[in-house]
């Protein structure tokens, strides 16, 4: 049934369809992976934010507190990554070998590994390949639910009804059915049968960077932009972790390969974000080991998406002056007595649609770099995906008006108010506007994206 939903061509129906199921609020917290904060880009957003755990509806207005009370919201863009998906077909290609090494070769008598070899079955097929799944489309609708009541005068169904919020997405159809189910979110909050609403699809702005050509052939598609990663991965503390895990299942150490406990480990992150259950393949890993798994995709991330190289977050330039476009327009109208004409623009794309804008704002800048040699010293930083992007992250800007022309701007990550890097702490938490374009003066006159991403010079380093 759920194949013939996949194919389907009307992505409101699927949706529709997904949506008549619930997804179940996990009850024990011995339900969840002692290791679940540490999957990086593939784990759930109640890691983030564990109240929602108890309520997935659960907000907490105080955390808005603007400098006096008259200040009112009158924009908000939200750049959302998409919800909870399957794995994508050459994770489940990796899947398949590795389930095949565990049942052919592993042996031993501890209850995990029975129940991996004869209660697990290799449930993933290839046509998934990274399809939103039941708990990605509640992810959504859930965030849509709540961001209405962080921000009630901005998601109102007055506004979406007057065509004051617009939704953007990237063409993946995991963003198309993510923007679909925070479409529903909303209508289904207001009971609204009677009207539906239009959503863009535009990869210049969501999927950048497979526009940007200077990155896509200096870093995407260049093996030696990531030689840390490779490095690290030959290192010492990786190889420990590769033969732990064939220590554990009693294998040769020839078969547990940097690729398949990686893939180990994804299988815990997967059962968990999909299914919510702590698998039995979680216990192949205890807290050391999955320290050194983050690390190993932070530090993929950190070179491909993040500070590694400078192109990495100059790619992101195009959204960087939409997102200020649009906030000076809603500034503009507010200036002159206008109604805002944009109260709220909604953008759906991918962790790696993100993570380079937050990068080029220098949010998570830590004072090294990460490399493959100073993992025990970064224990301690700023760069975590696991904090940063998790299924459904978000990057939130509230433009508000405080009277007499007074616009400030909150930033807030994954719901939680962050502060711009380099304003001092006094104005970092709502910044006068003035004082936010001031400080990305360079980037708002110049940061152009066709003139970045020619292809021109290797890769600098930051």
């Amino acid at each position: 049934m759920l194949t013939f939903l996949w194919k389907f061509t009307n992505f409101y129906f699927f949706i529709i369809s997904c949506c008549l199921l619930t997804y179940v609020t996990l009850e024990d917290d011995s339900d969840i992976p002692a290791i679940a904060k540490y999957f990086n880009t593939k784990g759930r957003y109640e890691e983030v934010n564990p109240y929602l755990i108890d309520d997935i509806l659960a907000v907490n207005r105080s955390i808005l507190q603007p400098p006096s009370a008259q200040c009112q919201e009158i924009h908000l863009s939200a750049i959302i990554r998409h919800g909870t998906r399957y794995p994508t077909t050459k994770h489940i290609k990796e899947i398949q070998q590795l389930y095949n090494i565990v049942l052919r070769n592993a042996s031993g008598e501890e209850s995990w590994l029975r129940e991996v070899q004869t209660q697990w079955t290799m449930w993933y097929t290839e046509d998934m390949d990274g399809r939103l799944v039941q708990k990605g489309v509640d992810d959504l609708k859930h965030l849509a639910v709540r961001l209405s009541k962080l921000f009630p005068s901005l998601i109102s169904e007055e506004k979406l009804r007057g065509g004051l919020i617009k939704f953007i997405t990237s063409s993946k159809h995991r963003c198309v059915n993510s923007t679909l189910a925070f479409k529903a979110g909303l209508t289904e909050l207001w009971a609204i049968k009677d009207k539906e609403f239009d959503h863009a699809v535009n990869d210049s702005l969501m999927r950048f960077f497979d526009k940007c050509t200077r990155f896509v052939q200096e870093v995407d598609n260049n093996p030696s932009a990531v030689v840390e990663v490779d490095k690290f991965k030959q290192g010492p503390e990786m190889r420990r972790v590769q033969e732990k895990i064939a220590d554990r299942l009693r294998v040769p150490y020839s078969l547990i390969t940097h690729d398949m406990t990686e893939t180990a480990f994804h299988v815990c992150a997967y059962e968990f974000a999909i299914k919510a259950v702590n698998s039995p393949w979680c216990q192949l890993f205890d807290d050391d080991d999955a320290k050194v798994m983050e690390y190993t995709s932070d530090l993929r991330e950190f070179w491909k998406r993040g500070y590694g190289y400078d192109i990495n977050s100059k790619s992101s330039c195009i959204l960087f002056h939409d997102v200020f476009n649009r906030l000076n327009k809603a500034a503009s109208d507010i200036k002159s007595g206008q109604q805002v004409s944009e109260a709220v623009t909604v953008q759906i794309g991918h962790a790696d649609t993100i993570l380079p804008l937050l990068t080029l704002l220098g949010f998570f800048k830590d004072s090294d770099a990460l490399t493959s040699t100073n993992f025990a010293t970064q224990t301690e930083r700023s760069f975590r995906t696991s904090h940063m992007l998790p299924y459904a992250a978000n990057l939130l800007l509230v433009l508000y008006d405080c009277g007499g022309g007074n616009l400030r701007l909150q930033p807030l990550l994954n719901e939680k108010p962050v502060t711009f890097p380099g304003l001092s702490d006094q104005q970092a938490s709502m910044p006068l506007y003035e004082d936010v374009r001031e400080h990305y003066r360079e980037l708002l006159h110049g940061c152009d994206f066709e003139t970045e991403c020619q292809l021109f010079k290797q890769p600098t380093e930051v």
